[in-house]
């Protein structure tokens, strides 16, 4: 299901492309919404998209384009304002949910290993906050865990890091998100990768090989490529699904 405010910023959208043909600002957005900042908006527009009901237009300002409106919501949606049609259609918007980002909760469990529950659903070792933007240690915690659909998992073992910073949020990848893990410890170039660096800390970037060098590439323009030696880095497990809780 949308929220509330997935819906209020959908219609928002929806109504300034009918009325001029271009989209709002993310100023405008965040106003319209009564958002503090334009990094709830980012999060906001990310889920739409994922969703299916927008896309964002390349190599093109301020362009986004509305694909679809939730069923109950398509009769109203060009005289009515963002706020009011929201509250109106609370209901409208309970559609099929097929991200690449699913959502998930978090189940404690006296199992120190990956098992299998009903529904197909893994239980994986949560090991606590990995950065995505400066590094930290990532810390282990044996007794949480985290509760992935065995459908996104592939051979071998896997595991979960809680994501701390917003460097990687032009790959998709949010602070508070749950990275689900695949370990290995080599990775193809361009791949997203569990990194750690001088056997002390551990940070979620984008991996690029080049002669006798790594770099670490963040997907935030506010971030620096950090360079290391092959000798600094160790490649700890690639990046295969996320799990996000929306509120």
């Amino acid at each position: 299901m949308l929220t509330r405010k997935q819906q209020e910023l959908l219609l928002f959208i929806h109504q300034r492309l009918s009325e001029g043909g271009v989209s709002p600002s993310f100023d405008e957005m965040k106003e319209a919404l009564k958002l503090r900042s334009k990094s709830g908006i980012h999060r906001l527009i990310t889920a739409l998209e994922e969703r299916g009901f927008i896309r964002r237009l390349p190599h093109r300002a301020r362009a986004l384009e509305v694909l679809r409106l939730p069923e109950g919501l398509k009769a109203e949606a060009d005289d009515a304002t963002p706020a009011t049609a929201a509250a109106s259609a609370p209901e409208a918007a309970a559609l099929p949910f097929r991200p690449n980002v699913i959502r998930g909760g978090f189940a404690g469990s006296l199992s120190g290993t990956a098992s299998r529950g009903e529904g197909d659903v893994v239980q994986l070792p949560l090991y606590g906050r990995i950065a995505a933007g400066t590094p930290i240690e990532a810390l282990r915690d044996s007794t949480t865990f985290a509760d992935v659909p065995a459908s996104l998992l592939g051979n071998g073992d896997h595991y979960a890091l809680e994501v701390s910073g917003d460097s990687m949020v032009e790959a998709g990848i949010f602070d508070g998100d749950v990275a689900v893990v695949q370990r290995c410890d080599t990775a193809e170039n361009g791949t997203i990768v569990v990194a750690l660096v001088d056997s002390s800390e551990a940070t979620l970037k984008r991996l690029r090989k080049r002669g006798n060098t790594l770099a670490l590439e963040p997907a935030n323009p506010a971030y620096e490529t950090r360079i290391f030696g092959r000798d600094q880095v160790k490649v700890q497990g690639r990046l295969v699904a996320l799990i996000r809780r929306y509120d």
